[in-house]
């Protein structure tokens, strides 16, 4: 994603704010804010950024269980569904 197209200074966050809102909802493309010419502010929609979270919240389960691979903190699957199949016939 590109923000070239997507960068306002804070003066036209203050001054603009409801065609912010509305063009964000819309086009679910996030808003670079500046102040002082300096990268200070990211605003993107409630969706975006629940969908944003999710993606990061797997992308750390997978990480903790690379880790534990890596640690040999696993079993096989063939083990666990075994287990599983006696559980259910007892």
């Amino acid at each position: 994603m590109k923000f070239s197209s997507q960068i306002k200074p804070i003066s036209y966050l203050k001054s603009h704010t409801a065609e912010i809102v509305r063009q964000i909802t819309e086009s679910r493309e996030p808003l670079l804010i500046t102040q002082n010419g300096e990268a200070k502010l990211v605003v993107m929609d409630v969706k975006s950024y629940e969908e944003q979270e999710e993606t990061l919240a797997m992308l750390k389960i997978l990480a903790l269980g690379n880790r534990e691979i890596e640690r040999g903190k696993f079993r096989e699957a063939e083990d666990v569904f075994a287990e599983l199949d006696k559980a259910d016939h007892q």
